[in-house]
């Protein structure tokens, strides 16, 4: 059960983070990531029904819109925006020397062209394996930031389960469910609660259960 919602948060957390660039081969110009579109906001919520033991969260709204999540996604676009102007620059002097050989390349010596066909080759699997390690870096990035949002968030949402005795809490997005009475949206309460732990220290793990 751990395991499943661990994985639910951070496909949220995933799908509401700014995709960085595609980094592409040769990409003509490299542009800096746009800003994750913000979720809409959840409806009003109802009071609570009373009794009830199951309830909703809309983890990407929390994910696009908290301080965490917003933190985490302005991480990214940094991250993006150096990457795409380093490849940008290494892609500029990639173009230029292909220019060169097409507009002199007849009035070279032989020599001078393979040298200039080489260093040509050269940079551009140079520019494709820097694109590659900014994609995996990326990668590594959001993962930890997945982690990071996973260990604070959890521990809230378990928080808020407890106080209302509730039996079990769905991701909304996931659920499949096409009507729910609002009352049973806990997604503004627990983002307060994170909102304000931002800035603490996040809780620590629990221990695996032991049989």
């Amino acid at each position: 059960m751990r395991l499943l919602k661990m994985m639910i948060v951070m496909t949220a957390l995933g799908v509401a983070l700014a995709a960085g660039p595609a980094w592409a081969q040769t990409p003509p110009a490299a542009k800096p990531a746009q800003p994750a579109a913000a979720q809409p906001a959840p409806a009003a919520p109802q009071p609570f029904p009373e009794g009830a033991k199951i309830a909703y969260i809309d983890l990407q709204y929390i994910a696009s819109n908290s301080n965490d999540g917003k933190a985490a996604t302005a991480k990214i676009q940094e991250f993006a925006k150096k990457k795409s102007a380093e490849l940008a620059e290494k892609n500029k002097t990639v173009e230029a020397l292909r220019n060169k050989l097409l507009q002199g390349g007849t009035v070279m010596s032989d020599q001078a062209r393979l040298q200039l066909e080489k260093e040509i080759e050269k940079l551009g699997r140079e520019l494709q394996f820097a694109q590659q390690d900014a994609q995996a870096e990326q990668q590594e990035l959001t993962q930890t930031l997945q982690s990071e949002f996973q260990t604070r968030l959890n521990p809230i949402i378990d928080e808020v389960a407890k106080e209302k005795a509730l039996h079990v809490v769905f991701s909304i997005v996931d659920s499949g469910a096409i009507w729910a009475n609002t009352g049973l949206d806990i997604t503004p309460e627990v983002m307060k609660r994170l909102d304000a732990a931002t800035g603490k220290p996040a809780a620590a793990a629990p221990a695996p259960d032991k049989k």
